[in-house]
């Protein structure tokens, strides 16, 4: 990753929790998309679905979306598995920090995330303060089936991608648990999983002003 990256974007700590609010099958589309003033960040593992349905979300919501993948290789000039195999998966970690973090400043956008983002105790601190959080909440066979058709997943290049998988799941998701909202998403078309979060949005804004 270019070193420069370091100096053309910031981040910021915070120190605030949020009670989730789960969504699943069964919940549709709220009469009236919510209006938002901060930006809408979908997190979870590789494979969650987090880039489409977060195209979709902005489809809706009349917000830009942003992947904050795509924005770190912008950035960087070059791909995701080359700052891994480059620089290593800490340097990667420190820019993602930093990007997500201009990126929140930027205004109310919908942001999908990397699957480690979230466990970076400064980005999940920011984005408790600055960002409205989403876990897409995916079965490992929902998952598997999905990063399994592509081979561009730097921590999946290992010897025995499957256990990795697993692991990373056990690793990261009770530090996922911590997202604002909670949103399965399972083999639904892409449209019901996008009404799911839209109405679990809309009932985490209504809870919020009562």
């Amino acid at each position: 990753m270019d070193p420069s990256l370091n100096q053309r974007v910031t981040s910021q700590d915070a120190d605030r929790r949020n009670d989730s609010r789960k969504a699943g099958p069964g919940d549709t589309a709220p009469d009236s998309i919510p209006a938002l003033n901060r930006c809408l960040v979908l997190v979870g593992m590789m494979g969650a679905g987090k880039s489409a349905v977060g195209r979709q979300l902005a489809q809706r919501l009349g917000l830009p979306f942003l992947d904050a993948d795509t924005e770190i290789e912008k950035a960087a000039g070059c791909s995701i598995a080359e700052i891994f195999e480059q620089y290593g998966e800490a340097h990667f970690r420190d820019g993602e920090r930093r990007v997500i973090a201009r990126l929140v400043d930027d205004g109310p956008i919908v942001l999908a995330t990397g699957g480690g983002a979230f466990m970076d105790a400064d980005t999940r601190a920011l984005l408790k303060e600055k960002a409205l959080t989403v876990w897409l909440n995916a079965d490992f066979d929902i998952l598997w089936d999905r990063v399994s058709r592509r081979t561009h997943r730097p921590l999946l290049q290992t010897a025995d991608p499957k256990g990795t998988l697993k692991r990373l799941m056990t690793e990261r998701y009770p530090v996922y648990t911590e997202a604002d909202i909670t949103v399965v998403s399972d083999e639904a078309p892409k449209d019901e999983t996008v009404n799911r979060v839209l109405a679990a949005v809309s009932d985490y804004i209504e809870g919020e002003t009562k």
